[in-house]
């Protein structure tokens, strides 16, 4: 046993250069290479989080300004329907006064060509009165100037 533990002692004697190569080795990797590549990748994280939370306020800047836009554009519809609305209003109320005024124009042409008609018709009448009175003359003279022919 004694003589496992001298070569044990032998073999652990041999391998402490190489144990402190490794430690050596271990503390210059971590200073050279791990150390910077970490700064490097903490940096990069930094970065691309505050990009990411850039891209997130932009979003939401972008979904704010499209709901702005979304409701001026509901105003100014409503404010142009309601323009048109009392235009409209003011049309009908502009139509309804033409048709009074023609219904208007129309009662009273009516009106006139009644009273001219009754005007011609009591003309007509009277000329008629005169006529038939003569004719009823002319009538009696023939059929008696004829009676006495016979």
């Amino acid at each position: 046993m004694e003589q496992t533990l001298s070569a044990l002692a032998g073999i652990l004697l041999k391998a402490i250069p190489t144990i402190i190569l490794v430690l050596l080795l271990h503390w210059y990797l971590k200073a050279m290479l791990f150390g910077p590549l970490s700064k490097v990748l903490k940096r990069r994280e930094d970065v691309t989080a505050g990009a990411r939370r850039s891209a997130e306020e932009t979003t939401k800047l972008a979904e704010q300004k499209a709901a702005d836009f979304e409701k001026a554009l509901t105003e100014a519809r409503a404010e142009l329907y309601r323009e048109q609305e009392v235009q409209r209003k003011g049309w009908i109320e502009d139509q309804t006064t033409q048709i009074a005024a023609a219904k208007q124009r129309a009662n009273h042409a009516v009106a006139a060509a009644k009273a001219n008609l009754d005007q011609e018709s009591a003309e007509a009448r009277q000329n008629l009165s005169a006529i038939t009175g003569a004719l009823a003359d002319e009538i009696a003279g023939a059929v008696l100037g004829r009676g006495a022919h016979v």
